[in-house]
């Protein structure tokens, strides 16, 4: 797989509202489609399909475990995006909106 990626495209969908809960699951270490699925309220395929551009470039990491799909998240590389963008204090600002946002 290319390590060529639209940052843009990236940061969009650590921001979504719905990806982002995803996402923050995975900060704790790797979960199952069925539990992501029932924190988010989609089906499993509607999780796959929701981080299928992160996991085509490395950000999630799939895996199947027993017929089960397996996901985790490569935290060094998604803060690494967020990090080297040139907005990265408009980042700061979005994580702390979410954040507010979500609690």
């Amino acid at each position: 797989m290319s390590d060529s990626f639209d940052r843009e495209k990236v940061v969009d969908y650590m921001f979504d509202p719905i990806t982002s809960l995803i996402i923050a699951e995975l900060e704790n270490g790797e979960k199952s489609s069925q539990y992501l699925s029932e924190k988010s309220g989609l089906s499993e395929n509607e999780v796959s399909e929701r981080l299928s551009y992160l996991i085509s470039h490395n950000f999630i990491l799939e895996n199947k475990i027993n017929g089960q799909k397996i996901f985790s998240a490569n935290m060094d590389k998604l803060t690494k995006v967020v990090e080297e963008g040139e907005n990265f204090g408009a980042a700061i600002e979005g994580l702390e909106k979410m954040d507010s946002f979500l609690n």
